[in-house]
C-alpha cells in the first residue's frame, strides 16, 4: 500500500502500518525530482507484488522537520523497516524493484 503522508499524521500512520506486521519503507521525495518519480514507479511495482508491504511518501518540501529528523540530504532517499525497531536498508537514489524485492527477503 502507497499511503502520502506528512508531518501531521506521519507518526499516526507509521505507528499503524507497524502495528499490521508490514515492512515498511519511507520514501523522501520531492514531486519535481524525475528520480524520485523513477523510484516511485519501482516501489509501485513491488506494491503489485508483495502483500505485507506499506510504502509512505513524503515529499520534503511539505515536511521539512521529517526531512530533517531523518537527515535526508538528497532525493530520493529511501530507508526500509522490517519493524520499528529494525532498519534493514538506507540508500539515496534508484533502486529496481527487483533488488529491493531480494532485500526484503533475504532480511526476513
Amino acid at each position: 500500500m502507497i499511503i502520502e503522508v506528512d508531518e501531521l499524521d506521519f507518526k499516526e500512520v507509521l505507528a499503524n502500518e507497524f502495528s499490521k506486521g508490514n515492512i515498511v519503507i519511507l520514501k523522501f521525495g520531492s514531486m519535481y525530482c524525475d528520480a524520485c518519480m523513477a523510484l516511485g514507479f519501482e516501489l509501485e511495482e513491488l506494491d503489485e507484488k508483495m502483500d505485507n508491504l506499506s510504502i509512505l511518501e513524503i515529499d520534503c518540501s511539505d515536511s521539512e522537520s521529517l526531512t530533517q529528523m531523518y537527515d535526508i540530504v538528497q532525493v530520493p532517499t529511501m530507508i526500509i523497516y522490517k519493524d520499528a525497531n529494525s532498519m534493514i536498508f538506507n540508500a539515496v537514489g534508484v533502486t529496481l524493484a527487483v533488488d529491493i524485492e531480494k532485500i526484503i527477503k533475504e532480511s526476513m
